[in-house]
């Protein structure tokens, strides 16, 4: 591919970036059959649920590597590059081979215009991620949700497993008003006959849910029904395991680790693998996921989570108030679309002790200082955490939250900013 063609293909992507196009099942299946129905080329594991998708995720990845398979994992947003988005045994996608990918999309998308819309961003990003995958020769790969399940643009697999981690309120605008319409559009991605296993929910959410897998004769795994993760052991019908350790921090990434631990051993059989005590305890206590309870500097000691909705935000919370006796500070930042000022009342009432800033960062949409409600605006946020880090002691903890948008970019600067 010439420089010219590599870089008419990469002005082509960005121009879709903040474009709303409408989603037809229509356009993408025609977009597929164009392709050669890649999303056919792979067994995979889909994965829905308003928080624990991407921990969950990195749980899987990490115990089916330890295990010798080879694993595709789809993920967005982004924490660093659009190549994270679409990895396999952790290792993104090269530039060369996203390029030519997108090229080829782009070729068929100009077939495609002549009855449709164009390809949105997350349609490119997910057709290309089915063709990289289709050519890789998996084991398995793990395919996030974008948004909801029922209509989402990855619900065109037929999946060994169907995974939903959580239900919260987040996305309303799309998914609808109650915790029971966003069940309902979560149990979407349930398919006839193929497995589903199921995090921690509320009675109503798992009520709908089962109700819906029974429909289609869909067997369920429920947590904290058919499989327990309690103090450092975990149990189902059929393997209990004492003294788990994990290295992501939080209650909740036991909830993730129990869910994961499921679908993993139950993926055994389909999988045609044997699952070994000493790879699951080594693969749980190296799982890493960027951007959620990550320590991204030690000292003075500074924590990334991108909490983007109030469930997240109670997490946070939780953490926070059983984990630390430390002076703290919470930078946060998040769309206006969201429901920002509930997560930072939240924040307000549960950690009145904390020191609360808003900020804004560098996306389209994001929260300003008109959005900050009277609370301290810091204009620059890369300024100010020059600043933090000069002047903390042993005693204070810098939290940044919000948007996984906004974690994202101050990543990037904090990881440059130390090197």
């Amino acid at each position: 591919m010439s420089h010219q063609e590599l870089t008419q293909v990469e002005a082509w992507l960005n121009a879709k970036q903040g474009k709303v196009f409408r989603y037809k099942v229509e356009k993408f299946q025609l977009a597929l059959d164009l392709a050669g129905h890649p999303e056919q080329g792979f067994p995979s594991i889909h994965i829905a649920g308003t928080n624990g998708k991407g921990s969950t995720i990195a749980f899987l990845q990490q115990l089916y590597q330890a295990h010798g398979l080879r694993v595709g994992a789809f993920v967005s947003p982004h924490m660093v590059s659009y190549h994270d988005r679409m990895t396999i045994n952790d290792h993104p996608i090269r530039q060369e081979v996203f390029l030519e990918l997108a090229r080829s999309v782009k070729d068929l998308e100009s077939t495609l215009t002549q009855t449709y819309e164009p390809l949105s961003y997350f349609e490119t990003m997910t057709l290309i991620m089915f063709l990289y995958f289709s050519r890789a020769n998996l084991d398995i790969a793990l395919i996030e949700v974008g948004i909801g399940g029922l209509h989402d643009v990855t619900n065109v697999i037929q999946p060994l497993i169907s995974v939903i981690t959580s239900i919260g309120l987040d996305h309303q605008d799309i998914l609808g008003p109650s915790l029971g319409k966003i069940a309902e559009q979560k149990a979407g991605i349930i398919k006839a006959g193929i497995p589903v296993v199921l995090g921690p929910l509320d009675a109503q959410s798992r009520d709908i849910i089962t109700q819906i897998a029974f429909e289609k004769s869909a067997p369920v795994l429920a947590s904290n029904q058919d499989f327990h993760w309690i103090g450092q052991r975990f149990t189902n019908a059929d393997v209990t395991l004492d003294q788990l350790e994990l290295n992501l921090e939080g209650a909740h990434q036991k909830e993730n680790a129990a869910i994961a631990l499921e679908t993993f051993f139950l993926s055994q059989r389909l999988l045609s693998f044997t699952a070994k005590e000493e790879m699951i305890r080594q693969a749980l206590a190296e799982t890493k996921w960027a951007g959620r309870l990550e320590i991204i500097s030690a000292k003075p000691l500074i924590y990334l989570d991108g909490a983007h909705n109030v469930p997240a935000i109670e997490r946070l919370i939780e953490f926070l108030k059983e984990a630390t006796d430390k002076k703290v500070t919470i930078l946060f930042s998040a769309l206006a679309r969201k429901d920002f000022r509930d997560m930072l009342a939240l924040l307000e009432k549960e950690l009145p002790q904390a020191e609360l800033l808003v900020t804004s960062f560098a996306y389209d949409g994001a929260i300003s200082d008109s959005s900050s409600t009277g609370r301290s605006f810091i204009p620059d946020y890369q300024s100010f955490l020059e600043e933090w880090q000069v002047s903390a002691s042993q005693q204070d903890l810098l939290v940044i939250t919000g948007s996984l948008y906004f974690i994202s970019e101050v990543r990037r600067f904090l990881v440059e900013h130390q090197n």
